[in-house]
């Protein structure tokens, strides 16, 4: 069964960056897509950006020119490099394997001045 725990949220002031991680435990990982996904108060859960297996990038308009995802499958974990953050990227930031339909449980972003 596979597990996966998100950390590197926080408390930022518009224009900062953070990276998150998500690493998983099992096997496998390196076959899987591996997504983000935020959800703010009051607001359903939005993808956010994915890369494959394979290497392929997706990103959701809001976070192009902003978010880079990135994967160290040595490692098991998934990145996402936010930069330039804004007061609307406020949520809870979930990674997810895609292909197995497995969650973390979320690490808190804040952007506010």
């Amino acid at each position: 069964q596979v597990q996966l725990v998100e950390s590197g949220g926080g408390l930022v002031q518009p224009g900062d960056s953070l990276k998150l991680s998500c690493v998983a435990s099992g096997s496998g990982f390196s076959t899987y897509d591996m997504a983000w996904y935020r959800q703010a108060p009051g607001k359903q859960r939005e993808f956010v950006a994915r890369i494959n297996s394979s290497g392929f990038l997706s990103y959701e308009s809001f976070a192009k020119g902003r978010f880079t995802v990135s994967r160290d499958n040595a490692k098991k974990t998934v990145y996402l490099q936010m930069n330039s953050l804004k007061p609307e990227d406020t949520a809870v930031y979930y990674c997810n394997a895609i292909d197995i339909s497995a969650w973390g449980q979320g690490t808190q972003v804040t952007v506010s001045s």
